[in-house]
């Protein structure tokens, strides 16, 4: 009980927090806003006026004004040459990370940005805007959402400290929307591909930027059905997400079993209810569950999944990826142009 308090009353300062940030963002230039809040709220106040700003360039197109984008675009280069200046000046650890956190994605931003106006794109309903993770703060629900194509999912709101983030590739937005929409369709997403390609960084990645927990299971041959029904159980309880990672080194007779158990839970979400019957034991059910699974096929004693469970996953295959992409965009975040 105390625990469960503990954990309402974080998430309860976090979006308080939140609620300050964002009233107080249009008062001070953004490089000294930055500084007042947590470096969870910063960062995701900056993608919420993201968001609001690139809505509002396109509002303006519709009404006429043909250069909004291009003058929108200018003006993030400008932020992040600000952010920049701040990097190569003396910063604490703590702020240094926060900056350079805040640097990647705004690159990122930019590059959309750069992206939309090269591809002459004029409405809010393109997909190429509607594919991205766009963050908005609800004035009426006083609380942050994230939309991503027909998908959306209420902040979560769990602190999780000054942390890192990955540097978005277009590898990555198409995990992004595979991952999100499997939890959309109440299934599990399956990233699969060689090792070094982020699959499970990336899933930890999605979970950061929506305030979510995520957990990490390494699999192997020992787990059996009993193990990961207690995982399940914990999961369901909490509302956190899993990654089993090396999900196919478990061997075919349990996987058959986590199938039954897999389905118990997308069937508890599905009909909406407080409490679900899980394996004949009444718990109760939290529908912010996720459940992904990280394969690594073509290697030697891995199995194959059973098709009672190939079916509760949404398979998102990754590949190498845009290196080149990737050490430029940390090289702009540690402050070289």
């Amino acid at each position: 009980v105390w625990l469960n308090r503990l954990m309402a009353s974080m998430r309860e300062t976090m979006r308080v927090e939140f609620s300050k940030a964002m009233t107080g963002y249009e008062d001070k230039p953004r490089e000294s806003w930055l500084f007042d809040y947590p470096a969870q709220v910063s960062l995701a106040g900056t993608q919420i006026s993201w968001t609001t700003e690139v809505s509002s360039s396109f509002s303006r197109l519709e009404e006429g004004y043909e250069n909004a984008l291009k003058d929108y675009y200018k003006k993030q280069i400008g932020m992040l040459n600000n952010l920049i200046t701040l990097l190569l000046g003396s910063l604490t650890k703590g702020q240094r990370q926060k900056v350079m956190t805040i640097c990647t994605i705004d690159v990122h931003s930019r590059d959309v940005v750069s992206k939309m106006i090269f591809s002459k794109i004029e409405s809010s309903f393109a997909f190429m805007w509607q594919s991205q993770l766009r963050h908005r703060w609800d004035e009426f629900e006083e609380d942050c959402f994230a939309n991503i194509c027909d998908a959306q999912f209420r902040y979560w709101h769990e602190y999780l400290g000054n942390t890192p983030r990955l540097v978005i590739t277009p590898l990555t937005d198409r995990c992004y929307i595979t991952l999100t929409q499997s939890l959309h369709l109440i299934m599990g997403g399956a990233p699969q591909g060689p090792a070094g390609t982020g699959k499970t960084e990336t899933t930890k990645d999605l979970g950061r930027a929506i305030g979510m927990m995520v957990y990490v299971f390494n699999c192997s041959e020992q787990m059996d059905y009993k193990s990961c029904g207690n995982i399940f159980k914990g999961l369901s309880q909490t509302g956190a997400w899993g990654c089993f990672d090396e999900f196919n080194r478990i061997t075919v007779e349990v996987l058959s079993v986590i199938a039954v158990q897999v389905k118990c839970i997308q069937d508890g979400i599905k009909e909406k209810t407080p409490n679900f019957d899980f394996m004949g034991e009444f718990i109760p059910m939290n529908p912010s569950v996720g459940y992904f699974i990280t394969m690594n096929p073509g290697y030697a004693g891995r199995a194959e999944l059973p098709e009672n469970l190939k079916v509760l996953f949404r398979p998102c295959a990754m590949c190498v990826p845009d290196l080149r992409l990737i050490c430029e965009i940390m090289l702009v975040a540690e402050g070289f142009l």
